[in-house]
């Protein structure tokens, strides 16, 4: 039995046509076609965190893979009783930081405080070992100007739409090199990382890692996508690698053991 692509010219080309005009066809009813592979799937997360999604998702750049695992590590940690604050290195428009707070309100958790490390100028000036997964170098996109940048005051605005306690809000504007240590918690039960680039990565790693209690958890938004944050974590952890659970294409998820 010949197949369909097989003989009488239908190749790559037929194939492309069929998907072009079913396309076509889908966006006419107000549908798109997707690759099932891409599909993020996330039906099975709780009515409570779907909530919480849609409001935080226009305030974020990170897929619902990963906002779906920053959720489940809170809930477990609060669960679990592992002590410590939600540290977040990376914040943009603070869309993570509003997940962590509208989470822990929810579960009657106000008491920790959260920790939010960022520029809010926008990204700093790259190095020479940041470039993406496809060899790209950062700085062609830093020179741009305007990459990710995202006042105070927007975050703040932002952030108070949780109505989470304010004064468990703690913001720590300018470059990590600066402002850790100097200001950090003693323990951390949740520590993200997003600031994209080697040398902030691996700061922070330094600084923070050691606070993070045992059974806490390290979300790394960037393993994937830059080189320079996938070195600083290799790097930290060459004596020891620990088991990094692959939430997508580019964020990573270890436990503390």
């Amino acid at each position: 039995m010949g197949s369909m692509h097989s003989g009488g010219g239908r190749g790559a080309g037929y194939h492309k046509m069929v998907v072009s005009f079913a396309d076509r066809f889908a966006a006419r009813f107000g549908y798109r076609l997707v690759e099932a592979r891409d599909y993020p799937y996330v039906d099975d997360m709780p009515p409570e965190f779907h909530a919480i999604d849609r409001r935080v998702s226009p305030f974020t750049q990170t897929s619902v893979q990963r906002r779906a695992a920053l959720y489940e590590s809170l809930q477990y940690v609060l669960r679990e009783g592992i002590p410590g604050d939600f540290v977040e290195c990376g914040v943009w428009r603070g869309g993570s930081a509003m997940l962590a707070a509208m989470a822990m309100r929810h579960a009657g958790h106000l008491n920790r405080k959260i920790y939010l490390y960022d520029t809010y100028a926008g990204m700093p000036e790259p190095g020479s070992r940041d470039v993406d997964l496809h060899g790209e170098p950062a700085r062609a996109k830093w020179e741009e100007g305007g990459w990710n940048h995202a006042d105070l005051d927007d975050v703040r605005r932002n952030l108070a739409r949780t109505r989470y306690p304010q004064e468990n809000l703690v913001f720590a504007p300018g470059m990590v090199e600066e402002t850790i240590p100097g200001v950090a918690p003693d323990t951390i039960s949740v520590l993200r990382l997003d600031t994209d680039f080697y040398a902030s990565t691996l700061h922070e790693l330094r600084h923070l890692y050691p606070r993070l209690s045992p059974g806490g958890v390290l979300l790394i938004d960037d393993y994937g996508h830059f080189r320079g944050a996938k070195a600083a974590v290799d790097e930290y952890f060459s004596g020891r690698p620990p088991y990094m659970h692959r939430v997508d294409y580019t964020a990573r998820l270890i436990v503390k053991g």
